[in-house]
């Protein structure tokens, strides 16, 4: 754990005398060996001093460290390279310049982090030690006039901080001034007198673009992070409902781990970014989190919880609202901020602890995608969720895009079939617990297209989803790919747009708009997008196929067996091998990769045959394949109406037959 902090007077240690100034030390464990000196100095100066070192074994480390915070009459920031990034240093500084209580010191020589600069530094990286020396003097001077001391004599005069601008927002209100009764949840009119009190408004830009980062795990735990991880996703999920903001996707938001949190937030075109830290046991959780505008780095708003771990579902609303009313409220009435806030209120959730605790693990393996054993241990974590709650809707909805993502790579149609019908009946079963939950209803319209291929059924409940998550660049995602394989192409060339609007950074985003361009038959523009997709992800399955779709398109027969060549999957590798090698007049390559593509995958790859056949102007063939493949329920079969592999028997009426029955 990067931290540290201290303990409280009578709680650890022989309580200091009452006349005795407290201090609370706040630094990075990492920087113990420099911290010790400042300790020295203070104590010696008879400041009772509360760090890390008082607390002993068997203390409640969160509810010790917030009475010190809280108790304490000044609180000391020992800045460094590390400290800088250690979300603990960050919450109780923030505490400390809420309270007017904060006195900022740079052991390095470190810049304070952006939101803290208004502040005076005070840079020691100089000083020896030595309790005589000038630094030493005003350290003791910056501390004594925070905790309302006088000067010493021959001391000079303070060298501090000011007082905490009226200008930050926010800051002044504590969180028990925003809680109602015991469970803390912020309601919507406690919420609107905070609004219309000042407190949570502020200058600035007029945006309401922002960001969810992911949450810092600071349990001392890396297995621990789905939980911190998937209380920012929960929040993500919320606040994109909310028709007044604009959130950026969360693939784009860890697409940069590791780099500035504001470096961020101008990549992804945002104003403003929602950043925080999760600590947790078995029955409690510390959560803090803060609101920045990244022009200025002005705190808006900034908060940090002590709750049971029961009451998180109240917490994850209380921060959305507030977070959302402290960005809408500026740029609109109180009837429409209103509003915003009911349109992004949670659905299809639970109340079950355990069973959120088992969803949020399966999410975490879900996002990890790493090939059918982690699917299946993220379906064993939906199918505990449902078990601890029934009713839990987003795990029915998670449940069957689990089974259809395990039906992708069965090893049998048959086996592929039974998972699809699990996983339309699991959805389903979402559905009808929750009809406004978009993720219900795109996990029916994937298993209904893709397993079944019922377009015009999968087509009702991906327009659904449409409606009900229109900021949301996931689900938008899944619609426009969806309209690319239809007539409705112009709208999934638009709607791509507005994707990469709101995931940039994300891999997959640039893949989807590659298909889109293909199908739309802009191939220079499927070539610029898989090239950027491949960018940011160099083993991306599916672009070379589709850069080598565009180059033969292009007439560009070498490009695209170049791009065959380094596609990962083996079935479209020798797919666009085989028909590039054919356009070239290298017939013993040509067959030889088709002869390659039958042994090795057989029925599994119907329509890649078909592909090849009407490539080699084998018209009777090809649509005997895709017959084939339709009746084997084939999903290939979708990209059969815009596939310009089918072109040359686009004009067979036996393909029209075929496309009729796929449109209904």
């Amino acid at each position: 754990m990067d931290k540290h902090a201290g303990a409280v007077a009578g709680d650890g240690g022989d309580a200091a005398p009452v006349s005795a100034p407290s201090v609370f030390l706040s630094y990075s464990r990492t920087d113990l060996e420099r911290a010790r000196p400042v300790i020295a100095l203070l104590e010696g100066a008879g400041f009772d001093v509360w760090w890390d070192g008082r607390l002993e074994g068997g203390e409640n480390y969160l509810a010790t460290t917030e009475n010190a915070l809280e108790a304490a009459d000044c609180v000391a920031v020992l800045w460094s390279q590390t400290s800088v990034a250690s979300h603990w240093v960050r919450d109780e500084a923030q505490r400390g310049r809420e309270r007017g209580c904060l006195v900022p010191l740079s052991l390095d020589g470190t810049m304070a982090p952006l939101g803290f600069r208004q502040f005076q530094l005070l840079d020691i990286a100089g000083w020896s030690g030595d309790p005589a020396d000038a630094l030493a003097a005003r350290i003791l001077v910056a501390v004594r006039t925070r905790a309302g001391q006088s000067a010493a004599a021959g001391e000079a005069p303070a060298v501090t901080a000011p007082a905490p601008p009226a200008a930050t927002p926010g800051l002044a209100v504590s969180r028990r001034a925003l809680m109602i009764g015991g469970a803390g949840l912020v309601g919507t009119a406690a919420l609107f007198g905070v609004w219309k009190s000042g407190l949570l408004s502020g200058g600035g830009s007029q945006a309401i673009s922002m960001v969810v980062l992911p949450f810092a795990n600071l349990t001392g735990d890396v297995s621990k992070a789905w939980f911190s991880n998937g209380l920012s996703n929960e929040l993500r999920a919320v606040l994109v409902r909310n028709p007044r903001l604009r959130v950026a996707a969360p693939t784009s938001s860890v697409a940069l781990d590791g780099e500035d949190e504001f470096a961020i937030g101008r990549k992804l075109g945002v104003e403003h970014i929602l950043r925080g830290s999760v600590q947790r046991d078995d029955t409690r959780m510390r959560v803090s989190a803060e609101l920045v505008q990244i022009e200025g780095g002005t705190v808006r708003w900034a908060e940090t919880y002590d709750r049971p771990l029961s009451d998180v579902f109240a917490l994850q609303t209380e921060i959305a609202e507030t977070v959302a009313l402290s960005l809408v409220a500026q740029t609109v009435g109180e009837s429409e901020a209103r509003s915003s806030l009911e349109a992004q209120q949670a659905v299809g959730g639970t109340q079950d602890i355990a069973a959120y605790e088992a969803f949020l693990r399966g999410h975490a393996l879900y996002d990890l995608s790493a090939g059918a054993q982690t699917d299946r241990a993220a379906l064993e974590q939906f199918d505990t969720a449902i078990a601890k709650d029934p009713g839990y809707a987003a795990a029915h909805a998670m449940r069957s895009t689990m089974l259809a993502a395990i039906a992708n790579t069965a090893n049998t149609a048959e086996e592929a079939r039974g998972l699809f019908v699990q996983a339309i009946a699991a959805a389903e079963r979402a559905i009808a617990l929750e009809d406004r939950l978009a993720q219900g209803h795109l996990a029916l319209g994937f298993a209904l297209n893709n397993g079944q291929l019922k377009r015009a059924k999968a087509m009702v409940h991906y327009r659904k989803a449409e409606k009900l998550a229109p900021g949301d660049a996931d689900a938008l995602r899944q619609v426009a790919t969806f309209y690319s394989f239809g007539t409705e192409i112009d709208l999934a060339q638009q709607m791509i747009k507005r994707v990469i609007d709101l995931d940039p950074l994300n891999a997959r985003t640039f893949r989807s708009a590659g298909f889109v361009n293909l199908f739309a038959r802009d191939y220079a523009g499927a070539i610029a997008q898989m090239q950027r997709a491949l960018q940011i992800n160099q083993s991306l399955a599916s672009a070379h196929f589709v850069i080598a779709n565009a180059r033969l398109m292009q007439g560009d027969a070498v490009g695209a067996l170049a791009a065959a060549k380094a596609e990962p999957v083996a079935q479209f590798a020798l797919t666009m091998t085989a028909i590039a090698a054919h356009k070239l007049g290298d017939t013993a390559k040509a067959d030889a990769e088709y002869a390659k593509l039958l042994a090795d995958y057989g029925d599994a790859a119907l329509y890649q045959q078909a592909q090849v056949l009407a490539q080699r102007g084998e018209g009777s063939g090809a649509v005997a394949r895709l017959q084939a493949a339709y009746a084997a329920g084939d999903s290939g079969m979708l990209l059969a109406r815009n596939d310009p592999m089918l072109d040359p028997i686009r004009s067979d009426p036996k393909l029209g037959e075929l496309l009729s029955k796929l449109g209904s």
